[in-house]
């Protein structure tokens, strides 16, 4: 040992400072990993504990309390920017425990697939008789879990009305399990199915159920108006002394609301939807300018569902004209006029159905006399924009 180190110390490029800076140069090292070492561990404590504040965040958002929510997210995104970003939701940590809701929904999820088949197993059977729901409180009235299968069945039919408001019964699912089980009833959704597409529906391929049909099929959405809104400048009449020329600003809407039974109503008005859209909920509307008619769906070859649909003015009862019916009048020629619509059906962003184009817009008009029918078609410009849904969020059914 003692030649090897005089071996190496007599070798060329090796001093005595260099054998006496030998043991500096590894208690700097040293040190330097130990100050890396709590650095990381400062780091990871930091991502930590702005890990915790995230999942409180969340979860204060959750029970609506977003006032909180918003103190919790500030302080995680002051301790970590982009702590969004680095949150797998695969564990906990070490605080409240918040990740473990995220892990047991996604096992949920994944176990819960068919929620359906999981509630049915889940029901208990009492006296050989299926129990929907029980009473979460002892009550002297008489709940409604003690009615029968037929009898709940028929309450859910007429929430769905012939209105087709399976809204309504999506709302009536979330009660309870047994609830979800009547509103995921195949028959509910098959007659909904035919209503509105009527002898084109009666195989279920290529869908796996009816009410997935009536969801991902394409159709009209009868629970709000679809709306448009022209804007177009037009010039106004000129002045007296010819240097100022007035120019107008001219906008209207157009609304079209469908119906389940084929009806269909549309209103070219300058009036706002605020206004218009409430007279919109029956088809017993007091508004004069308002045509009525019959709508139809089409699909073609390319797989692009058409609305084709004729309307005409609401006919009004003309009174009698008793102080000139001794005299002789030139008659006037009676003619009934009516309207030829075409829409194409898409959806955009992330509502199903929500827009329709226009691809024909006619004015046919029948003279009574001789029975020809003059047709006028009008050319489909930018002034013809696509219509939007929009829902009417306090529709009164009329069954």
């Amino acid at each position: 040992m003692f030649r090897a180190q005089w071996m190496f110390e007599l070798a060329p490029g090796v001093s005595s400072s260099n054998l006496e800076n030998r043991p500096c140069r590894a208690a700097r090292g040293s040190l330097q990993k130990t100050a890396a070492d709590t650095k990381g561990k400062q780091e990871q404590a930091k991502e930590e504990k702005a890990r915790e504040l995230f999942l409180k965040a969340v979860e204060e958002e959750q029970n609506g309390a977003l006032y909180e929510a918003i103190k919790f997210y500030r302080r995680a995104m002051q301790l970590v920017p982009d702590i969004e970003f680095k949150i797998t939701y695969t564990r906990s940590p070490d605080g409240d425990g918040v990740g473990n809701s995220y892990i047991e929904d996604n096992d949920d999820d994944s176990k819960m697939a068919d929620l359906l088949s999981y509630f049915q197993q889940q029901l208990t059977f009492q006296e050989s008789v299926l129990k929907l729901c029980q009473p979460e409180l002892e009550s002297s009235q008489t709940h409604i879990s003690v009615l029968p299968m037929e009898v709940l069945m028929y309450i859910f039919r007429w929430v769905v009305s012939s209105d087709l408001d399976l809204r309504s019964l999506e709302q009536l699912s979330l009660v309870c399990r047994g609830f979800y089980i009547c509103a995921r009833d195949p028959e509910i959704w098959r007659l909904a199915c035919l209503k509105v597409w009527g002898r084109s529906c009666i195989k279920l391929v290529p869908y796996t159920s009816w009410r997935e049909m009536f969801l991902e099929r394409p159709r009209v959405r009868f629970d709000g108006v679809y709306i448009s809104k022209t804007t177009y400048i037009r010039q106004g009449e000129q002045s007296l002394d010819g240097f100022y020329r007035a120019w107008h600003q001219v906008e209207y809407y157009r609304y079209i609301r469908f119906f389940p039974d084929g009806h269909v109503m549309m209103l070219t008005t300058p009036e706002e939807p605020q206004s218009i859209v409430p007279r919109l909920r029956t088809r017993n509307t007091r508004t004069d300018a308002i045509l009525l008619g019959h709508y139809r769906l089409s699909q073609d070859t390319d797989n692009q569902t058409k609305v084709f649909a004729v309307i005409t003015k609401k006919k009004e009862e003309k009174p009698l004209d008793y102080k000139y019916r001794y005299f002789r009048r030139v008659p006037v020629q009676e003619a009934d006029q009516s309207f030829h619509v075409g829409l194409q059906l898409c959806s955009s962003g992330h509502q199903r159905f929500n827009k329709l184009i226009w691809i024909h817009h006619s004015c046919h008009i029948t003279y009574k006399s001789t029975g020809e029918t003059a047709v006028s078609a009008f050319e489909i410009d930018k002034m013809y924009t696509p219509l939007f849904f929009a829902r009417i969020y306090e529709q009164i059914s009329v069954t």
